[in-house]
């Protein structure tokens, strides 16, 4: 789930595939800060899939979203 939420974060396209490996590597950052932040604040586990999963979420929706302006 990691990887595939920092290609998501990262700049990859759902719908076409088209992303960069630098993006992808931004992405990987942003995603282990998230994780070491939630577990230095000692989140649950539960909770840390939840917000992680809300993140793709959020990430999934801004690329369809800016791809619907564009087109």
């Amino acid at each position: 789930m990691d990887a595939i939420a920092a290609c998501f974060i990262g700049g990859t396209a759902v719908t076409g595939g088209i992303g960069t490996i630098p993006g992808a590597m931004v992405g990987a950052l942003i995603m282990g800060v998230l994780n070491q932040g939630l577990s230095i604040m000692g989140v649950d586990a539960a909770w840390v899939k939840t917000i992680k999963g809300l993140v793709v979420i959020a990430a999934v929706a801004y690329d369809l979203l800016s791809k619907k302006k564009k087109g």
